[in-house]
């Protein structure tokens, strides 16, 4: 049976979203409840260097304000704090907190876990051969892990 185009681009997004909501609902079982998307690639960027709300609404294609807002809820969480900016010491700079980067990398571990059980439902030759051809098709990285875009408007 042949699909069409709209169906494959479907058929990728509901493999992602499987893969994020399954990840987001076993945070939220290990105590993580209030953890979004959006909330890892603004970690991730943080981490990366994105230290203030400027730079974080350009590394995640949002307004400096949506960024701000993101802040907040980052920091409110104690996920993000501010510390000093070695280079002028007027300046704050975002840095994500221990408990931060403890989430992120209990997501990797999770979606980890979500790899090895896709492969045990087609077999681990089977998802390695889906995920050669998506690199062949898409590029090796298709999506930067800072650069969410759209998928930024969940600020919850």
């Amino acid at each position: 049976m042949s699909r069409s185009g709209a169906d494959l681009a479907l058929l990728l997004l509901g493999g992602f979203r499987t893969l994020v909501d399954s990840a987001t609902a076993e945070l939220a079982s290990r105590g993580y409840e209030d953890v979004r998307p959006v909330h890892d690639f603004a970690m991730r960027s943080i981490a990366a260097g994105a230290d203030t709300a400027s730079e974080l609404g350009r590394r995640l294609t949002i307004t400096k304000q949506s960024a701000a807002r993101t802040i907040a809820v980052l920091q409110e969480r104690g996920w993000v704090a501010t510390g000093p900016d070695p280079r002028d010491a007027r300046r704050k700079r975002l840095e994500v907190t221990p408990l931060g980067f403890e989430i992120m990398r209990t997501g990797e571990a999770i979606f980890e876990r979500l790899r090895d059980d896709w492969a045990a439902k087609i077999g681990e030759a089977e998802l390695a051969a889906l995920e050669q051809h998506l690199v062949a098709l898409a590029g090796p990285q298709p999506v930067r892990f800072d650069s969410p875009g759209w998928l930024a408007q969940d600020l919850g």
